[in-house]
């Protein structure tokens, strides 16, 4: 059995500061969530995956546009092509939209009630998975509490939407312990809301995929989904999948060495020209810190 897990996909979201800049790619940068996404349906197409698990906050706050819930829609009707289900659940961000309600995804795709925790089950996978969604924008209390115990002789997965206590910096919205994941009984955890990728326990693993696409200068790095491999045995393997369509990336320039201004500017042309060729053609926002501050000498003109 395999499955994709990605969470926090943000859909159209803009990438803050970045469409302002003159000559700046705008259509890369205000289509990189929806590129992103596509990226993660590849790999599920390509890697002929059972299903596809998306863990909370697939739109963003104050979505007002059929437009973004259209293009979902019909990216699950891709899925659904390839035979693929999906299984989601709505997080702070997407909670309770009146839009979602409105436009309803294709019969592939699978959610999650938010009232109370739901058991979905494929007998033939021999698969349960077990989830909620928000039901409010901010939910306080422990979700994961209430989940269901396992179901026997079956591979249990519990997808939730969740800041466990004490590991992020985002808001504490359905706070949990590491140990209530752990003595639930299920084999994975498939968890969303920290941005940053984070396997905090390989026995059940427990994931976050991060999101799929940074969205300011904080998010750097490359993001990724999770291609999750379970043998007939019960073990499982994971493998990072990259996503990100405009990375964020922080470079440090060394300037101990520089004596004017002109060696700073070649240090900097220097790593530039190496970033140029480990981008691979992609737009990239980047920014660069100096290891010491440096002042140019000012120039005395010889005085009349």
């Amino acid at each position: 059995m395999k499955f994709i897990h990605c969470a926090d996909i943000h859909l159209d979201t803009p990438l803050q500061g970045l469409a302002q800049y003159p000559g700046a790619p705008v259509s890369e940068i205000r289509n990189a969530t929806r590129r992103a996404f596509e990226k993660v349906l590849d790999a599920a197409v390509s890697e002929k995956v059972d299903f596809l698990i998306i863990a909370g906050d697939l739109y963003d706050t104050g979505l007002k546009s059929f437009e973004t819930a259209l293009f979902f829609n019909k990216q699950m009707a891709r899925l659904k092509d390839a035979g693929i289900d999906v299984y989601l659940i709505y997080g702070n961000h997407d909670a309770a939209s009146k839009l979602i309600k409105q436009l309803r995804p294709p019969r592939n795709v699978h959610i999650f009630r938010a009232s109370e925790p739901q058991t979905l089950s494929n007998n033939e996978l021999r698969v349960a998975i077990h989830g909620q969604s928000f039901a409010t924008p901010a939910i306080t209390e422990d979700l994961a509490t209430n989940y269901p115990p396992p179901v026997f002789g079956f591979f249990n997965i519990g997808v939730l939407h969740t800041n466990l206590t004490g590991i992020s910096e985002h808001a504490n919205y359905a706070p949990c312990s590491l140990e209530t994941l752990k003595n639930k009984g299920y084999q994975y955890w498939a968890l969303g809301h920290v941005h940053n990728r984070q396997i905090l326990c390989t026995d059940p693993y427990i994931a976050y995929p991060g999101n799929i696409q940074g969205r300011h200068g904080k998010e750097q790095g490359e993001k990724s989904c999770e291609l999750v491999t379970v043998s007939d045995t019960g073990a499982i393997s994971i493998e990072r999948i990259p996503t990100s369509v405009v990375p964020w990336c922080e470079e440090e320039i060394d300037a101990s060495r520089c004596q004017t201004a002109d060696d700073v500017y070649e240090a900097l042309r220097t790593r530039l020209e190496g970033l140029l060729l480990q981008t691979k053609e992609r737009v990239t926002a980047l920014t660069f810190a100096y290891s010491r501050t440096y002042r140019c000498p000012r120039r005395t003109e010889p005085r009349p």
